[in-house]
């Protein structure tokens, strides 16, 4: 298992590192095998803490975020996200982590009592199409404010790429591009 901890406007000292750890560490028993791998990030930003939890299980992504006036709370809370998202989604996943030999443990399910109900399977409800018009990423985050949408789809000019601008929750914005 590999873990790092970065920490933004704070500094990590080596309690809140192992604490980390320790409750991050406590997921692997969910997974029969496979490597856990991961990054948790803390930030401070106006007193209020955050942590940010992503987990990488054989190419199979958890995510767990959680803001608090404390940063243990804060690692707590993120970690509990994620143990809900594992129990939640147990069927699918464990379908998406048997292609690579790898299933959730059934007895550590059991071990904690706790027995969400099952998601239902997502399904596409509408489908839109539309011309994907080569655009600076300028052009596009305004085209994005002018259309009310938190997203917008568009070919960057300079790179000839399909890309995709977002608005993050802290007001700023995302720019995702492919990798080559």
């Amino acid at each position: 298992m590999e873990i790092t901890v970065v920490g933004r406007n704070i500094a990590v000292t080596d309690a809140l590192r192992s604490y980390a750890e320790k409750k991050v560490a406590k997921l692997q028993k969910y997974f029969e095998k496979g490597i856990l791998t991961g990054q948790v990030t803390m930030a401070v930003e106006r007193g209020i803490h955050s942590v940010d939890i992503t987990l990488s299980v054989d190419g199979l992504l958890l995510r767990g975020e959680e803001h608090t006036n404390d940063m243990y709370a804060s690692i707590d809370g993120a970690i509990d996200n994620i143990d809900r998202q594992i129990k939640k989604y147990k069927t699918r996943i464990n379908r998406r982590l048997r292609q690579e030999g790898n299933r959730i443990v059934e007895s550590a399910m059991a071990a904690t009592g706790e027995a969400l109900p099952e998601a239902p399977e997502p399904r596409v409800v509408k489908t839109k199409r539309f011309a994907v018009k080569p655009m600076a990423v300028e052009e596009a985050i305004m085209q994005m404010e002018l259309l009310g949408h938190d997203f917008f789809v568009f070919r960057n000019d300079t790179t000839e790429e399909v890309n995709v601008v977002y608005r993050r929750k802290d007001g700023n914005y995302g720019l995702i591009e492919p990798e080559v």
